[in-house]
């Protein structure tokens, strides 16, 4: 697994062009720096921004809980559940169907803590990550995100700041500002299957679109629990 961070100066402030929002946000600038944040794979990461369309509860023919597309509505990414799973556990699927990541739920936590293995396994030595609540109450979402290397978890390896009503959330590496990807409401391609529920994240160049695909899932279950909850 690969963890180098990206340049102090990897970010600018700009508008997000094709977006129709008023909100200013943070971009990448396209640099072909050899850094890169590596979770699931190399072949995951590109040398240039991605805009990724997240379509959540779709039924279609294409099935699944959530569906991640390119900008031209290929399929990228699928997420999709397991029956009789008393962990709520899911499956990051590649294109031709393959498990990348096994999802699932920490049973009685109180920080509503997911974990992530590699391919389909929950085998304590395939974790690759963990996810929890930056608090046990908070009004915006707040994520921290733990490296399995990690085992005393005193300083989170990334974390998820924004609001999720408002789909605006932002992924840092731990808690400094240096930004790896963020999801924004809006998105420039316009197709009547994508539907309400969409949005697009964007991420940045030489982080693993795997990674955040599931942390976008991640994001979206917790913050579905929270609300069904209150």
């Amino acid at each position: 697994m690969t963890f180098r961070l990206p340049p102090s100066d990897f970010t600018r402030n700009t508008s997000l062009s094709g977006i129709v929002s008023t909100m200013t946000m943070t971009i990448a600038e396209p640099s072909q720096h050899t850094n890169s944040i590596t979770v699931v794979g190399t072949q995951f990461c590109a040398l240039h921004p991605v805009d990724l369309i997240i379509l959540r509860n779709v039924k279609s023919q294409e099935g699944g809980n959530l569906v991640v597309t390119d900008v031209n509505g290929n399929i990228v990414f699928k997420v999709k559940g397991t029956l009789l799973s008393l962990r709520d556990r899911h499956l990051l699927l590649d294109t031709n169907g393959d498990p990348l990541l096994s999802l699932q739920h920490k049973i009685l936590s109180p920080h509503r803590r997911w974990q992530v293995f590699r391919g389909d396994s929950s085998d304590s030595k395939d974790l690759l990550f963990s996810v929890k609540k930056s608090s046990w109450i908070q009004s915006k979402s707040e994520l921290d995100v733990f490296l399995a290397a990690n085992t005393k978890e005193e300083v989170c390896d990334f974390k998820i700041k924004g609001s999720w009503v408002e789909r605006s959330c932002i992924i840092y590496i731990g808690d400094s500002y240096n930004i790896i990807a963020q999801i924004h409401k809006e998105h420039s391609v316009q197709r009547k299957d994508f539907g309400k529920g969409s949005f697009t994240v964007t991420i940045y160049p030489n982080v693993d679109n795997a990674f955040i695909a599931a942390l976008i899932f991640i994001l979206n279950e917790i913050n579905y629990d929270s609300n069904s909850n209150d």
